[in-house]
């Protein structure tokens, strides 16, 4: 027999979707991820982005405070023990996913810790049916879908980055930019598209100075966002260098980056307490080429505005994997809720 809805993803926007669904009855089962090296290696773990996340400052409901008591009797002690202790600062990206997740499931939703490798479509007597196959070779019926499988943040693959993520480094700074961490410091973005220029000048609300460095020797961003970089004072260009590695102590968190210019010139150390790569992200979306319409950089496309309808009738997508400006938290667990009134409402007149 077939599921009502079966939803693909375990961040912000799969959680609300499933929130939503089993609310109304839909008793939705949801795919969260597996655990497999290739998603190890990948950063596209189960609970999505927040699992790599420390402080949530700008998620509505969760203000800085002691949410230790809250925590522990809100969350299945099962899952609780394998939490890192709370920090007494307010929500922390995996407390704030593992509490959705509770949210979710308190209503009935049933969770599968694999992944959704391939879906096929099939119409018998004019009733539409999705196949869903997992990575422990198993298959299930849907009659309809809601992909929330998110957005992963292209990075330099330097191992001094991955030791000093989230001490210093980032790869959003409207999540980061506003911590403590970075109040008038110096800091780095490395990119030359219009998220780079749009990150550098964000981060002027903050940092004292803010290097863009770049690996060409012209930005590939658009006119209007070169000329604002270049008219902002507190932003130092430096065109033809790229970071060759981020400095600093397991005390302060980052301290200085390495840049290694591309035309034989001097290296050089910039001063820096934190380094934010914007050099662009892949949607988890591999797995439903021929399935979906997606532009060229792999983003599902919505084809009705403000609506989370996909080419394909009957399947929905929310969060990241069709979101290529906000990525944010709550954008996401928005478009989830979305998706689960938009795919309710689709059953409900077939």
């Amino acid at each position: 027999m077939a599921h009502r809805i079966i939803i693909i993803g375990s961040g912000p926007a799969g959680w609300s979707a499933a929130i939503y669904a089993a609310r109304a009855g839909m008793e939705p089962l949801l795919f969260e991820g597996s655990l497999s090296e290739k998603n190890q290696k990948n950063q596209t773990l189960p609970m999505g982005q927040l699992m790599l996340t420390t402080e949530v400052e700008n998620y509505p409901g969760f203000p800085h405070g002691d949410l230790s008591q809250y925590l522990k009797s809100s969350i299945h002690e099962e899952r609780f023990q394998y939490m890192a202790p709370h920090q007494k600062a307010g929500v922390s990206g995996p407390e704030l996913v593992e509490l959705m997740r509770q949210q979710a499931m308190n209503f009935g939703t049933k969770v599968i810790m694999e992944d959704v490798i391939k879906i096929e479509t099939s119409s018998f007597q004019n009733e539409r049916i999705f196949y869903i196959f997992d990575s422990n070779h198993q298959q299930y019926e849907a009659e309809a879908i809601i992909v929330a499988t998110g957005a992963r943040a292209n990075w330099l693959g330097l191992p001094s980055e991955e030791h000093f993520k989230n001490r210093g480094v980032s790869a959003c700074a409207v999540c980061d930019g506003a911590l403590p961490r970075f109040h008038q410091r110096p800091l780095a973005v490395v990119g030359g598209g219009d998220s780079a220029m749009e990150e550098a000048i964000y981060l002027t609300r903050f940092a004292s100075q803010v290097y863009l460095i770049h690996r060409r020797d012209n930005f590939r961003a658009s006119k209007i966002m070169t000329e604002k970089v270049q008219k902002n004072p507190k932003i130092t260009p430096i065109l033809s260098f790229v970071v060759s590695e981020v400095l600093g102590n397991d005390s302060d968190g980052v301290t200085a980056v390495r840049i290694t210019s591309v035309k034989n010139e001097p290296e050089r150390i910039l001063d820096v307490s934190g380094l934010f790569v914007a050099i662009g992200h892949t949607p988890n979306t591999a797995f439903l080429t021929g399935t979906l319409e997606m532009d060229d950089k792999m983003y599902i496309k919505l084809i009705q505005p403000g609506r989370t309808f996909t080419s394909q009738e009957g399947i929905f997508a929310a969060g990241d994997c069709a979101d290529s400006i906000y990525r944010q938290a709550i954008t996401s667990a928005a478009t989830g809720c979305m998706a689960a009134l938009d795919a309710e409402r689709w059953l409900i007149m077939q």
